[in-house]
């Protein structure tokens, strides 16, 4: 008799709450904007957090609140701001393309290595011991956080141990950039025009060439031949304005290394076995 009276009384309490809980939810219910769900319906959904907010819902609310721009959407591009501005009376917006450049070809056949790594696969891990295996210590590790850091599965690793981005599938939303700790990769405007400086070493010419075989040294060759002078040495390194270069090539054929390369034969995808040197 005492279980009846146990069972009926936690019945009974459960009841009770149940009743609370839903007038509860009914009277402090906050109502939401549908426009909200109407712009999340819109968003690609990759949830990246490119666009400097939480997620995909967050950044609907704050665009519907007028705390975020129509295209604010990165992966999104220009259909979705267009979208997005169309639903909520505002002017259309015309966004640029873009898509994430490695700024490296110092490959496995190409840069040495100072000693072999064989630790956690994580290039920030990696460069606590000794800033990296590689001689160049501003070169590309190849350990993949780029590739794990991208929602779109754009970026994979070539077989030279370097990671090639698929740009018909990059949105340029920076999310690799940012989690590049060597700052190897750029956002840059969709597009075929234009000739790249592909390194990032800021060393001397004479470490550079003892540390890799296509690194910029320096030696502004590239910048007397430009007709256009689109090219200018920043801190030992050689940089091409892309609004001023015409695709000459005037520069890739005075470029010894082999630094220099048109857009448009990008990615550059080649194997090779990693060589080492003495530390």
């Amino acid at each position: 008799m005492q279980v009846l009276y146990a069972v009926a009384a936690l019945g009974g309490i459960g009841v009770i709450f149940g009743v609370l809980l839903a007038l509860a939810a009914r009277f402090f219910a906050v109502e939401s904007d549908p426009r909200v769900e109407a712009v999340r319906e819109i968003l690609p959904g990759a949830n990246c957090g490119a666009c400097g907010c939480a997620g995909c819902t967050s950044f609907a609310e704050a665009v519907v609140a007028g705390e975020a721009k129509a295209d604010g959407c990165i992966p999104g591009g220009s259909e979705a701001a267009k979208e997005i501005a169309a639903l909520l009376g505002q002017e259309e917006v015309e966004t640029v393309p873009l898509v994430a450049t490695v700024f490296c070809i110092g490959d496995h056949s190409k840069a040495k290595d100072l000693f072999v790594y064989d630790g956690i696969q994580d290039c920030a891990v990696a460069m606590k011991y000794a800033n990296g295996f590689k001689a160049c210590t501003y070169g590309c590790l190849g350990l993949g956080n780029c590739v794990r850091a991208c929602p779109f599965e754009a970026i994979t690793m070539g077989p030279g141990g370097l990671p090639v981005v698929d740009q018909e599938i990059c949105s340029g939303c920076g999310l690799c950039a940012k989690a590049c700790p060597r700052n190897i990769i750029q956002i840059l405007p969709k597009g075929e025009a234009g000739h790249l400086v592909l390194c990032s070493s800021h060393d001397r010419g004479k470490s550079v060439a003892q540390a890799c075989e296509v690194g910029c040294i320096a030696c502004k060759a590239c910048v007397k031949a430009c007709p256009q002078e689109a090219i200018a040495m920043q801190d030992n390194l050689a940089v091409i304005d892309l609004e001023k270069c015409d695709d000459c090539g005037e520069c890739v054929a005075v470029c010894r290394p082999g630094t220099i390369h048109p857009r448009r034969d990008l990615p550059l995808v080649s194997p090779g076995p990693r060589e080492q040197v003495a530390v």
